[in-house]
């Protein structure tokens, strides 16, 4: 199976790199952000997708759909992450939904989410 270019292409965004760093850039495979990371953050996943599939030979791509989740301390924060990871993406993908925002009871924390469908050659 390809491998979605989301990470690699946002850390080649300058702004992307200013809200969430650069050693290390705070954008995580879902599950995989550390335990009290820094706020903002962004989480990934893959939520379906499908091959690219022909009557006459196999497929050459496979289209990937995503969700990211952005958490921060401030609305404004996750939503100002939110676009700028669209803005870097947008060449690459087509963002297919927004999910909305949300604050969490406990921790007082401000998610901000969207889908994106992704195109990757094999």
């Amino acid at each position: 199976m390809s491998m979605v270019p989301i990470f690699s292409v946002c850390v080649a965004n300058t702004v992307v790199t200013q809200l969430l760093g650069s050693t290390p850039t705070r954008l995580y495979p879902f599950g995989q952000a550390p335990q009290d990371v820094a706020k903002p953050y962004a989480v990934w996943q893959v939520i379906g997708g499908s091959p690219e599939n022909y009557v006459s030979g196999g497929p050459d791509t496979d289209t990937f759909s995503l969700q990211v989740d952005v958490y921060a301390i401030s609305g404004s924060s996750a939503s100002n992450v939110g676009d700028a990871i669209r803005t870097a993406i947008e060449l690459d993908a087509y963002t297919t939904n927004f999910n909305g925002d949300s604050r969490d009871e406990q921790t007082g924390h401000y998610r901000h989410s969207f889908d994106v469908d992704w195109i990757v050659n094999r």
